[in-house]
């Protein structure tokens, strides 16, 4: 038993109490910020107003500037800090009202619209961009930031002008590696590349960190009291120290296990494409509309003028080329079978099936089911909804990706989950209230009916 199950009930009253108001404290701090958003943009305004009304030559650079100075120096902060604040509202209520009034209102928070702005700052019509927050809006509403990031990037690239292939083109082009120094003897090396790439790495290092931590461990146990201790470095620490050993010997030579196979570890990655995107162009379907046909005579076409692109972990999008090469190196694909009108989950199977059902609940819930939480489903334990121990049957409708931390909250703590159709989870709080947790989209291709009748 935990400690709330033994909670009195003036204590869970008081719990409830807490939730109701931390709630309607963090809608009322979204409004403030909003408020103060609109402020800042004002004041952005006025100084352009001020510059353009004396035809200042600077086109307002110094109006802003000594805007900025008035309000730092009231506030006791940076010049420079109140002038990007200026800037950043701007952005905010002037590219994105909607969202800066969804925040207003406290339907949605800071962190919730600045993941908006951030996911949709490229699109630079006014009509993509009230589409494109209009429904991030409504995602955000029931989501966590963490979540809704994932989602932005692929609503917004609904909305894109140039496909993320051609904008990959060109970003790759900005590709470097860089140090910084740091206190205390230490620095930083940091990278940027196609993000395909990045993962990849630091998916193989990971993966030699925890093969070194497990040989540790069993060299210590089979040592003994007396023998050699086992490697007490962190996950992090253990990184750290191999990237340093393969970038400067080329190989995990300070490092390697017992057996030697440190070396042949490869880096993992998990892509998720539509395979019309796959075989397509990098734009439109190739003769999509043709595919389908209603007893009307009204042909189906696809919902929209793009293909959507490829995702790495079901979060970034990523260019088709990266896409076409990682699956024409790879020894096995997962085939996601989804509901051609609203894009469900069916089923997923395999040439040579293996471990079939893992790799379903992996491709429906893409993220650890508990609200808000956004870890993804290969680092989650597949857990049963009920016990098997007490006749809960090994099914996708009895099993739901869960991070361990969520795993065991669900089993030593008062909150209570049950699976209802369509992979739904409602989950239960110890103050009763319910969470609905809905699987997150799949990455595909969905068909809608053409009002134009499409020939044969």
């Amino acid at each position: 038993m935990t400690a709330l199950l033994d909670a009195t009930d003036s204590q869970m009253a008081m719990l409830a109490d807490l939730v109701a108001s931390l709630e309607a404290a963090e809608a009322t701090l979204s409004s403030m910020q909003a408020a103060r958003d609109g402020m800042l943009a004002m004041a952005g305004r006025l100084a352009i107003d001020i510059a353009r009304e004396a035809a200042h030559p600077d086109h307002g650079d110094m109006a802003i500037r000594a805007v900025a100075a008035e309000i730092g120096a009231a506030q006791h902060l940076s010049d420079r800090t109140i002038e990007r604040r200026m800037a950043d509202a701007s952005w905010l209520v002037e590219r994105f009202p909607a969202v800066w009034e969804a925040q207003g209102t406290g339907r949605i928070s800071g962190a919730h619209a600045r993941v908006i702005i951030d996911a949709g700052a490229h699109l630079d019509d006014a009509a993509d961009r009230r589409a494109y927050a209009a429904e991030a809006v409504a995602i955000a509403e029931t989501e966590s930031p963490n979540r809704l990031r994932r989602l932005a990037r692929r609503l917004a690239e609904r909305f894109q002008e140039r496909t993320v292939t051609e904008r990959h083109r060109e970003a790759r082009k900005g590709r470097s590696v860089w140090t910084r120094d740091l206190d205390d003897g230490m620095a930083e090396l940091g990278t940027r590349g196609p993000a395909a790439l990045i993962h990849g790495m630091f998916d193989r290092l990971s993966q030699m960190a925890h093969a070194v931590k497990k040989d540790s461990a069993q060299a210590a146990r089979d040592a003994g009291a007396d023998g050699t201790p086992a490697d007490e470095r962190t996950i992090d620490q253990l990184r750290a120290d191999l990237l340093a050993d393969l970038l400067l010997t080329g190989t995990p030579a300070g490092h390697d296990t017992t057996d030697g196979l440190l070396g042949e570890i490869r880096a993992r990655v998990e892509v998720s494409v539509p395979v019309m995107s796959l075989m397509g162009d990098d734009r439109k379907a190739p003769n999509a509309a043709a595919f389908m046909r209603t007893p009307g005579d009204a042909g189906c076409g696809l919902s929209g003028d793009s293909l959507p692109p490829a995702l790495l972990d079901g979060t970034t999008p990523i260019d088709i080329t990266t896409a076409r090469r990682l699956a024409g190196s790879a020894i096995g694909w997962d085939r996601v079978l989804t509901h051609p009108i609203s894009g469900a989950l069916l089923a997923v199977d395999r040439y040579r099936p293996s471990e079939q059902l893992r790799r379903h609940l992996r491709a429906r819930d893409q993220r650890c089911r508990f609200p808000g939480c956004g870890i993804g489903a290969r680092k989650c334990d597949l857990d049963h909804n009920h016990a098997a121990s007490t006749g809960g049957a090994t099914t996708d409708v009895n099993l739901a990706a869960f991070c361990r931390r969520h795993h065991m909250l669900k089993h030593h703590s008062p909150w209570h989950v049950e699976q209802r159709a369509g992979g739904v989870l409602e989950w239960t709080s110890p103050t009763g209230r319910t969470y609905i947790d809905r699987p997150p989209p799949q990455n595909t291709v969905t068909f809608t009916e053409s009002a134009v009748p499409v020939p044969f």
